[in-house]
């Protein structure tokens, strides 16, 4: 069955290699494209000033909006002076233990108070407004989360009570995974656990790229027995004395420590996790912080975009405001689009996240690439909106300067993109070929306990995951440049098909990581459509994001193409992947007034 199926395929996708002469025709939007009356516009990108978050219940929606206020109070310039002065951001941390901000967001509801919970679509709401007034204060938020994930996946259920009280204190979390000699290669962790007489243990070894180092209520340490050689997870004090904070490893307003353990006494009580299950609380851990990551880019890149239109479109340069020029158009709509799709994509993956089991584990894919593509989307708007501003990006009273900074982070935390990219390829023989029938994913917006996450189980059989038939969302929307893109996948299937990867190939990571590209535009593009349909997002936004998208995928082709280890027949069909956007000036033009421009002063934070 599976044989015949492919074999209708090719039938279906080898038209698309044939001379265009020979083909039946290329497919395109028929009919004029729709366009929503200005009055009905709907931004997506954050405005801290106008967002009323009715999604949420008052409790979340009331600490949120004081974060918001308390940035506000504090104005740019404060915001700038700690960032150029190092200023560890203890007024932050007193603001969310006053509040109980951490400890209302990162209980789960059974340890902690009434409106306590791990609810992944609120965490959402406030790693964005974190993202888009600094990233140290997203940061020690962050590294809260990955200190907290072993510790609420563990069955010690003293830890947890532990943890609970230092996060009604105010507390924050680290998480003591990455090491200097060895960095993310956790197998060869030189933290090493010695028993003792009394049943005991004693812990010495290093740490480094630790957040929060310095002053962690808790540090969750991935380690070793010596005696069984067994991995460990286990539970320190950052200020006890057996705890060598040896130096902040950044020049930054975060503490990234590193840290030495000196004989520190382990009782059994501290212990999380051994074996397999102490390794499979790592990777879970990942799974729940990386995720994060994208929102932070969100964040920034929002934070960004109006401090570079409110700067453009008030310049007059060579008798016209710079906002008039053609490419300044075509730049601000390419950044604003990015931007869109960025948070169209994070909020859509939120709902597979909360959806997961250990049924349903798309989430595996969607997550990965909430940290791998969306952060470098946001570099990409960054560069774009950079192009614009020129200069004024570089001096010491813009947001921008912070932003551009910040953003080059994100893609490299957590895993590298290519650790990511290696992990995303994982999916998509499922993904592209053996489809499955699953429940249609609602919204989840509802306020609850996402338990799953800290019940995630064994990490191993990434390949087996299963996804939904993708081409489902895509034949929903008859646009000129979604029919374009998918053009283009049937394509890139056809190569899977008759020029699948040989083994020199799936060796070269350097073909792989442009193959891994062409893919996650794929999946971007679904979970895309899937929000789009379900906001009821204008076509013609919807159409000038795939627009970009059409020009992505015809890039990472091209660079396909040009491998040395591109055999012929790869290189045609790549080459017939290279395609140019519908092009449609009303619909451009559109976009650009209603959406890209009409963010002109909006939003600007005050001095």
């Amino acid at each position: 069955m599976k044989l015949l199926n492919l074999t209708q395929d090719f039938r279906g996708l080898a038209g698309d290699i044939l001379p265009d002469n020979l083909r039946f025709g290329e497919i395109f939007g028929k009919g004029a494209l729709k366009q929503v009356p200005p009055d009905q516009v709907k931004h997506i990108p954050l405005n801290p000033r106008t967002e009323t978050y009715e999604d949420l219940d008052s409790r979340s929606r009331s600490l949120i909006k004081k974060t918001i206020d308390f940035f506000e109070e504090r104005g740019k310039q404060q915001l700038k002076e700690d960032d150029h002065n190092r200023t560890w951001y203890q007024d932050f941390l007193d603001f969310q233990a006053k509040e109980k901000l951490f400890a209302t967001f990162l209980t789960p509801s059974e340890y902690g108070a009434r409106d306590a919970r791990w609810d992944t679509h609120r965490n959402c709401a406030l790693n964005e407004v974190l993202g888009f007034y600094g990233l140290a204060y997203w940061y020690t938020w962050q590294v809260s989360i990955l200190g907290l994930g072993p510790i609420w996946i563990s069955d010690n259920e003293a830890v947890k009570q532990r943890a609970a009280k230092m996060l009604k204190e105010g507390g924050i979390f680290a998480f003591g995974l990455s090491e200097k000699e060895h960095g993310a290669d956790i197998y060869a962790t030189d933290m090493i656990l010695s028993p003792q007489d009394d049943g005991s243990f004693r812990a010495n070894g290093g740490k480094y790229y630790i957040g929060n180092g310095n002053q962690a209520a808790l540090v969750s340490v991935f380690g070793r027995r010596e005696d069984t050689d067994e991995y460990v997870f286990f539970v320190v004090e950052s200020q006890h004395e057996n705890y060598e904070l040896v130096k902040n490893v950044v020049s930054s307003q975060n503490y990234v420590a590193e840290f030495r353990l000196n004989d520190y006494p382990i009782r059994e009580e501290d212990i999380l996790a051994t074996g397999q299950d102490a390794w499979d609380m790592a990777l879970n851990t990942i799974n729940i912080g990386k995720f994060n990551l994208g929102w932070a880019s969100i964040g920034i890149s929002t934070h960004a975009y109006y401090e570079a239109i409110n700067h453009a479109s008030h310049r007059w340069l060579f008798d016209h405001y710079v906002t008039d020029f053609v490419h300044i158009k075509r730049l601000f709509t390419d950044a604003y689009t990015r931007l869109t799709a960025m948070k169209l994509f994070a909020q859509r993956a939120t709902d597979y996240v909360r959806a997961a089991s250990h049924e349903d584990r798309r989430y595996l894919l969607f997550t990965p690439m909430v940290k791998m593509k969306v952060t470098t989307q946001g570099e990409e708007v960054i560069n774009e909106l950079w192009d614009v501003i020129a200069a004024k990006g570089f001096e010491k009273n813009m947001y921008f300067e912070t932003a551009v900074k910040d953003i080059r982070a994100l893609p490299k935390l957590e895993g590298t993109v290519h650790v990511n990219m290696a992990l995303i390829l994982k999916f998509m023989p499922n993904y592209f070929f053996n489809p499955a029938e699953f429940d249609e994913v609602p919204p989840h917006t509802e306020p609850r306990n996402d338990d799953f996450l800290f019940n995630q189980g064994a990490t191993k059989g990434l390949g087996k995951t299963r996804f939904h038939d993708y081409q489902k969302i895509y034949d929903q929307f008859d646009l000129p440049n979604v029919n374009r893109l998918q053009k283009q996948i049937r394509l890139l299937k056809l190569m899977l098909m008759t020029a699948k990867p040989n083994e020199e190939q799936q060796k070269d990571f350097d073909f792989l990581l442009n193959l891994g590209e062409l893919f996650s535009l794929v999946v971007y593009g679904q979970l895309i459509l899937e929000n789009a349909q379900i906001q009821k997002l204008d076509n013609a936004l919807v159409d000038q994001i795939f627009d970009v998208f059409v020009r992505d995928f015809s890039k990472y082709a091209l660079e396909l193409a040009q491998k040395p280890s591109a055999t012929a027949l790869q290189q045609r069909i790549t080459r017939r992947m290279i395609q140019r956007p519908a092009v449609d000036h009303d619909r451009q033009q559109h976009v650009w007034e209603n959406y890209a421009y009409a963010q002109r002063d909006q939003y600007e934070m005050k001095d």
